[in-house]
């Protein structure tokens, strides 16, 4: 069985503070001292917890362990050039409602299946 730990919510946290702590990047070295297997982030459009610098930061940090990255974005050509840039090991494509909080449904793959080809 493997860990993998989501940092979004400590990147929640900074940003309903408006500083720099706690720092994400931070959080998911402590889960990794702790245990965890993989660390989780959604980078979403409206940039609401996550920044492209924590995205960024962890790659960085990583780069010399073998714990992976599981970058969560929606579908759109803007995440997918930071996909590329980044090159996490893995990426899972989730729907994105600004209205949301937080995720609350699935991707519908069938009915979208031509427009995800470019992401698969």
């Amino acid at each position: 069985m493997r860990l993998g730990v989501n940092i979004d919510h400590i990147a929640t946290l900074r940003e309903a503070r408006k500083t720099f702590e706690p720092d994400p990047v931070k959080g998911a070295l402590i889960a990794i001292q702790a245990g965890a297997d993989q660390i989780t982030l959604h980078l979403r459009e409206d940039r609401r917890h996550i920044q492209d610098e924590d995205l960024f930061r962890l790659k960085c940090e990583l780069k010399d362990t073998n714990v992976p990255i599981n970058l969560e974005m929606a579908p759109t050509l803007e995440m997918k050039n930071i996909a590329l840039e980044a090159l996490p090991n893995t990426v899972t494509l989730v729907p994105e409602k600004r209205q949301e909080i937080t995720t609350e449904g699935g991707l519908d793959v069938v009915s979208l299946k031509d427009y995800l080809k470019d992401y698969i």
